[in-house]
């Protein structure tokens, strides 16, 4: 599985290229946009490997404790629950 590290460099490698793209052209409007699109990007990614790491099975399940499919739903509901 990739790392969380790996995974977030790789979508800053992609936007970069696109942002240097732009800027080369002098395309300040397409700067602007991929700006917000990486930050969104980046925000939704970052939660979805929060609920990755929510999924996968860590030391905490061992044979004397496992954790039900049911209480991984929960603490993904906690996670994303809109205050």
């Amino acid at each position: 599985m990739r790392s969380r590290d790996r995974i977030l460099q790789s979508l800053e490698n992609v936007y970069r290229a696109a942002f240097g793209t732009a800027e080369a052209s002098g395309d300040t409007e397409r700067m602007e946009a991929l700006d917000m699109e990486y930050q969104r990007d980046q925000l939704q990614l970052e939660l979805l490997l929060d609920i990755r790491d929510l999924l996968r099975p860590g030391e905490e399940d061992s044979a004397d404790r496992t954790i039900s499919l049911l209480e991984k739903a929960q603490s993904i509901r906690k996670l994303t629950k809109l205050r």
